[in-house]
This record gives C-alpha cells, structure tokens and sequence, in this order.
C-alpha cells in the first residue's frame, strides 16, 4: 500500500477567531484517534465567505465550522440543512458530503448533552434562558425540541427576545414567552432550569454576572451557564451558594465538538482527550 501525505482538512471560518480555542481539542482528538486530520483556524472576512465556502469544496475539506459573523449568511451557500438549523436559522458546522455541503447546529445538542451528563433532562420542565442571541436561539429550540413544557426568554431587547419566544411557539410543540430584563431579574419559583445564554462572565470580564436577584434562586433548580472559560463563573457560584444543581459551560463546549468530530470522521469522539486538552489550554 502506497503512502498517503495528503491530510483530510476541517477547520472553521470566522473574523474574530484568533482566540477561538476548538482547535485545540479537535487536534488532540485527531491526534488520540490516529487519523491524519487537520484543524484550520481561518479569518475569513464577511465578504469573502461565498470564497471560502467554495474553497471547502475546492479543496475537498471534510467540513467546516462556522463562527462570528458567519452562521446566518452561509445557509445560501449549502445544499441541505438539518432540522434544528433549518429552525434556528443558523449554523455552526458544515459537513461536506461528495461536494453537497449539509448544515447542522450542534451548540443546542451540546448543551442537551452536557444536561444528560448530569442526569438533568428538559423534558415536561419549565425553562428560563437569559439572552436571545445565538447561543439563546440554539438552546431554546433544542430544549422546544426535546420536550420542554416552557421556554421563558429574558432579554433586554425587546425585539429579539419576542422574536426568539415567537420563534419557539410558532416552530414547536413548547409553550413560550418573553419577559422584559429592564431589571434585575426576579426568577420564577416554578422554574426548574435557569441557563445563562449570555456572554457575561467571558474571559476577560470573569468578575462580572448577570442581573439576577440570586436570593430568588432555589435548591430545586438546575442552573447553567453556556461560558466556558472560566467555567467556574460568579453566576454559577451564586446559584451553587443556593443549593442549586449547577452545570458549567466546558461540558457544551466539548459535546458540541465531539458531534462535530464524529460528523466529520465517523468516529466516536474521545471526550476525555478533548476535555483534558482544553481544561490544559485554560489552565483549569
């Protein structure tokens, strides 16, 4: 048998992306695995997105990741979409099947999964997302999807939070409805999960947390919060000082990940590699 020098290609496309960490678990699963894959971290500008994603193909990538400001505008150059993306109206990863490129969005299956990891399930459980921007969008129709009974979306823009909530009770089964952030935010007693779905507490503001009155958070909920660096956030400590079940944003980070791996490979992700290999890039 002949060698082979050629290296399949993935990667992702974005502008920021320069402090985009995915590669770095994705390299170290490639690396565990065996396969001769390669993760490209690519700044791609908005105007130029019709070229690269000709490039995916013309270079005969595997797939693609897409980041900011990409997720919407790239849906009018793919040949089909999975449901959730075709809900959502956005997404974060492309696969290329014999040149046909298919959209998913693996953010909400990600944090779904990071749920399971904790023997937490959405199903028949009221919910309450803080924010409406992406990450909001992805969730909120996963947890529709997967059988919440409410989504309640909290944001400060009116627009798009009733956008969201309009978004979820038009498309899916789960009631929904938007509440106004103009305040600190007071959370219902029948609550059961509380998700921070924005970016506040990011790296580098970690001494930040969103406007919640904490004292209206109680022992019988699962809070989370979708930032991951640094995972041990001010708002899940708040909730952890409350008795709360608190599930931290490093687990949606690597499920998201793992998906995207094995979408690309048809290989199981090794999920301890990929986790190691972050919490050693964070220093965690």
């Amino acid at each position: 048998m002949s060698k082979n020098y050629r290296a399949e290609l993935v990667g992702a496309f974005g502008n920021p992306i320069d402090e985009n960490p995915t590669g770095v678990m994705e390299e170290a699963a490639f690396a565990a695995k065996g396969l001769n894959f390669r993760y490209l971290t690519v700044k791609v500008d908005k105007e130029d997105l019709e070229a690269a994603m000709n490039g995916v193909k013309a270079f005969q990538m595997k797939g693609i990741n897409l980041t900011i400001p990409h997720k919407v505008r790239v849906l009018e150059y793919l040949d089909e979409l999975s449901e959730a993306a075709r809900i959502i109206g956005a997404v974060n990863m492309v696969v290329n099947k014999d040149g046909k490129l298919w959209g998913e969005n693996t953010d909400g299956k990600g944090f779904l999964i990071s749920l399971k990891n904790e023997d937490v399930s959405v199903d028949g459980k009221n919910v309450v997302i803080l924010g409406a921007g992406g990450a909001a969008k992805a969730i909120g129709v996963e947890c529709a999807l997967a059988g919440a009974k409410k989504i309640t979306v909290v944001n400060r823009s009116r627009e798009r939070g009733q956008d969201l909530a309009h978004l979820i009770a038009e498309k899916t089964s789960a009631d929904s409805q938007y509440v106004s952030w103009d305040a600190s935010y007071r959370v219902e007693p029948n609550t059961d999960i509380l998700i921070n779905a924005t970016s506040i507490g990011l790296y580098p503001d970690v001494d930040k947390k969103p406007d919640v009155d904490y004292n209206t958070i109680t022992p019988s909920m699962v809070v989370s919060d979708v930032v991951f660096n640094d995972p041990n956030t001010l708002f899940l400590q708040e909730a952890a000082k409350r008795g709360s079940h608190t599930v931290n944003g490093l687990g949606m980070l690597v499920n998201q990940g793992a998906l995207n791996f094995t979408l690309w490979t048809g290989t199981e992700a090794p999920l301890d590699v990929m986790t190691d290999a972050l919490k050693k890039e964070f220093g965690l």
